[in-house]
This record gives C-alpha cells, structure tokens and sequence, in this order.
C-alpha cells in the first residue's frame, strides 16, 4: 500500500520490531498523530481465545475515567415511566414501535448506542439483524439491557464504552483523544486493560494478551509490551 508523505515521515519515529512501555507508546501516538484535527487513539487488543466457541467469548463494558472525548447520540427503547425516566437523565431519542419502524422504514441510525429495558426486547428484537450487525444490539453483559436507564444513560455520557472480540479474535476500541496528553490517555487504557485482563475465559488456554497495538486516526501502529501493560 502506498503512503502519503506525512504517514511515511510519522512512521520513521517508530521501531517496529519494539515493544514499547505504555507511557513511551502513548508519547510516541501523539507525536506520529498527522491530521489536521483532533484525533481518536484506538487500542487494538488481539486475545489468545478462539471466538468460534462460545466459552472462549470477551465481551463486556467499561467507563473510562476520562471518557473519549466525543459525544454519544443515545437511543433508549422503553415507554411509561421508564421513558419519561429515560428522557429526564438526557437520552438523546426515547420511544418504543415508532422508533422501530422508522429504523426498518427509513434506515435512521443517527444513534450511537441502544439501551433497552427488559420488556421493550421483544419489541428490539424485531430489528435484531440490522442493529446486530452495527455492533448496536443491547445486550445485558454491556449494561444496555436494564431497568436503570438512569445510570446506563449517565455511564454511557461519562465515557462508557463496549469491548468485545471480532472475528480475528481482535478487540478494537477507542481510549480518547490525541490532546488528552500521556496521562489521561494511559488511564484509560489501564482502565480498559484491567477489564479486559479480569473478563479472561477460563476455557482459555496459553498466553491470553497476545499483542497490543496503540494508534491514531490514520496514523502509524505502536506495539505495546503486553507483559508491562499493569506497570
């Protein structure tokens, strides 16, 4: 693949053959950072589990002690009171069939996150294969199958997010943004890598943190020393 200029000149700062401490990754990310806007650092985890097997998942939720640093559209399924609920802590869209039928009908997914409360799943279900997809179906291990849609709410606009393994056995998630600095950006990966070490399958067998990547948008790939990630 060729590479632009600013991409070629940003990589040259990086050893690719080293495994670098957090703090010294995190340094090296902000500086290989090249556009023109404030960009997102996403941890790239790849687990030592086979994702075919349904002991061997990693999925699960954490909020970041200093957020992302972008805005999240939250979208709640529920009516009553719940909605009303929903509505008062700041979900950005509340409804129930209506809302259904407007993501079948007109493929509106101006959402970022799905909450639902238990008995609107039968309702959610009904677009289950479009929402699935999109990584966008609530689920009760990420906290976004509930009855408190206060909180699920308040996590999720704090900075909550949702880890879970793709098909390569490779976990992709944002940690926050380039001007957060070191400090804040290697707090939130320790928060993430805390919850990911603690959601090991026991069906897992052999070296479970296989290797980390650290990246910015559109910038170069820094290898993180997995055995120093709790230093």
């Amino acid at each position: 693949m060729k590479r632009g200029k600013k991409y070629t000149d940003a990589a040259k700062l990086v050893d690719a053959a080293k495994l670098y401490d957090v703090a010294e990754a995190m340094d090296l990310v902000q500086k290989t950072s090249i556009t023109k806007f404030d960009s997102m650092v996403e941890a790239h985890i790849r687990l030592g589990v086979d994702s075919r097997h349904a002991d061997q998942q990693v999925r699960g939720a954490v909020v970041l002690p200093h957020g992302t640093g972008r805005s999240v559209r939250v979208l709640v399924f529920a009516k009553g009171e719940k909605a009303a609920e929903a509505e008062a802590a700041g979900a950005d869209f509340v409804g129930a069939e209506e809302l259904v039928a407007k993501i079948q009908g007109e493929n509106w997914f101006e959402f970022d996150v799905v909450v639902a409360t238990p008995d609107m799943m039968g309702t959610v279900g009904k677009i289950g294969r479009v929402l699935g997809p999109k990584g966008l179906m609530p689920n009760p291990k990420a906290g976004t199958v509930t009855a408190d849609v206060t909180k699920a709410i308040n996590d999720i606009k704090a900075g909550k997010i949702e880890y879970r393994l793709d098909k390569t056995n490779i976990i992709h998630v944002p940690i926050g943004k380039v001007s957060f600095g070191t400090e804040k950006l290697s707090d939130n990966f320790q928060t993430l890598m805390s919850a990911v070490v603690k959601a090991k399958p026991s069906a897992a067998k052999g070296t479970y943190l296989k290797s980390i990547t650290l990246a910015s948008t559109m910038g170069p790939g820094v290898k993180v020393n997995p055995l120093r990630v709790n230093d």
